[in-house]
């Protein structure tokens, strides 16, 4: 049963890794809140940008198309290379468990960026960051909700390209992949490390824990948090992309437009489902009435893959991603979990992070244990939608928060039912 406390709403989370869950390996990914330190000499450098058509085999990496990239601190430039610095690193604003992100200037137009630095040392890095590439990338349209990709710099031996999606002209991007798919070293090493970088928009409200949890309760902001969430997940459903790790940390704050907008960030563990054909892939159609997989059309096929891998973060994981078995409608839960939480502010305590998250839980005895895994040990249980007895939350809303985490990702609504519905309970409150 769960149970919330009105002096304290929070519980520490005991910080076990379970590693194994029947039917696959999760992948934890905690995030961990990195230190805010200035990085004021230290500048991510292009000094000269090559013909990127250049078509003429290439024996050496040094000869590749490439501009070169430079991490430097201030008292090691020289004055010659100072001239024309892509970007200005001015300080860190989040440590991840691959990768760094720094707050950073465009020299050319001023505009303030995030930029991630991601470390391919590892076949899993590298896999980590080619699909938020591929996932960020796939995307034809923009979406106000979903962070946006400005460019992605590949670098290795003080030299860099720009990458583009299935560039086979570049012998380092197939290095990558090969990395990816073999699940072997075969690109960089220790002495000479490998970096993707990430130049995306920057979100200077942080992430929806801090903005939440720094407020006093508005209903008004609930409500259009709420239906900027669906509306972002309907988008990415609809462009065949399974988020896969939806959760608070992942969730960026805009204040550029004077109201706070959500950003759904951070792609490590999407899954695109579109042209899903290769040897490779962990996801196979769900066959049809008619015993073939499904050839609809894109709002149909998200839902009709399925997905082996069970990964993400434990407190926002449906049941059947535990088992490793599931389709796009874990996001539908998980997002479910997100707005449960933010509505009643219900939060608990990374033994890693030491930071207040929000997210809801089930009490069993002195343990808290994930709304998913409990679910999955007891399909029967009810959930006590909402908590407090005093609740604002609107009948519609509770309803809608009961069908996003049913047992059944059958009896969830999708995407675009569910922004509908959004729309409607919402609007209604």
């Amino acid at each position: 049963m769960l149970t919330f406390h009105k002096k304290k709403a929070m519980e520490i989370c005991n910080g076990k890794k379970r590693r194994k869950v029947s039917g696959g390996v999760r992948v934890c990914r905690r995030s961990v809140a990195g230190k805010m330190k200035r990085e004021v000499g230290k500048v991510l450098r292009s000094l000269t940008v090559e013909d990127n058509n250049h078509k003429e085999p290439m024996e050496e990496e040094e000869d590749d198309h490439c501009f070169s990239i430079g991490y430097l601190r201030n008292d090691r430039l020289e004055p010659s290379l100072v001239v024309s610095p892509r970007y200005n690193l001015l300080r860190e604003v989040g440590r991840g468990s691959y990768g760094v992100v720094f707050e950073a200037i465009a020299r050319k137009t001023g505009a303030r960026v995030a930029v991630k630095r991601l470390q391919c040392d590892a076949p899993e890095n590298v896999e980590l960051a080619l699909a938020e590439f591929w996932a960020l990338t796939s995307l034809e349209n923009r979406h106000q909700n979903v962070v946006q990709l400005e460019e992605c710099v590949l670098q290795r031996k003080g030299l860099a390209q720009k990458m583009s999606h299935g560039n086979k002209k570049s012998r380092q991007y197939l290095r990558l992949v090969e990395t990816s798919l073999k699940g072997e070293r075969i690109l960089g090493y220790p002495e000479e490390p490998c970096y993707l970088w990430f130049v995306m928009e920057f979100c200077e409200g942080g992430d929806l824990n801090q903005y939440i949890l720094s407020r006093r309760p508005d209903p008004q902001t609930n409500r259009s948090f709420m239906r900027q969430l669906t509306s972002a997940v309907a988008f990415l459903h609809k462009n065949n992309i399974v988020h896969r790790d939806l959760k608070p940390d992942n969730i960026l704050i805009s204040q550029k437009s004077g109201s706070p907008v959500l950003k759904v960030a951070d792609f490590g563990l999407s899954k695109v489902c579109a042209g899903l054909n290769t040897k490779n892939c962990e996801d196979h159609p769900i066959a049809g009435e008619d015993g073939k997989g499904s050839n609809q059309n894109n709002i149909v096929n998200i839902n009709k893959f399925w997905l082996s891998s069970a990964c993400g973060s434990d407190f926002y994981m449906a049941p059947e991603v535990w088992e490793g078995h599931y389709t796009a409608k874990a996001d539908i839960f998980a997002l479910g979990i997100i707005i449960w939480a933010m509505i009643e502010r219900i939060t608990f305590i990374d033994a890693e992070s030491k930071r207040e998250l929000l997210g809801t839980y089930i009490r069993q005895g002195t343990e808290i244990v994930p709304v998913g895994e409990a679910l999955l040990e007891n399909p029967k249980m009810v959930l006590h939608i909402p908590q407090r007895a005093r609740s604002s939350m609107s009948e519609g809303v509770k309803k809608l928060l009961h069908d996003m985490l049913a047992v059944n990702p059958q009896d969830r609504p999708d995407a675009f039912q569910l922004e509908v519905r959004m729309d409607q309970v919402t609007c209604a409150a």
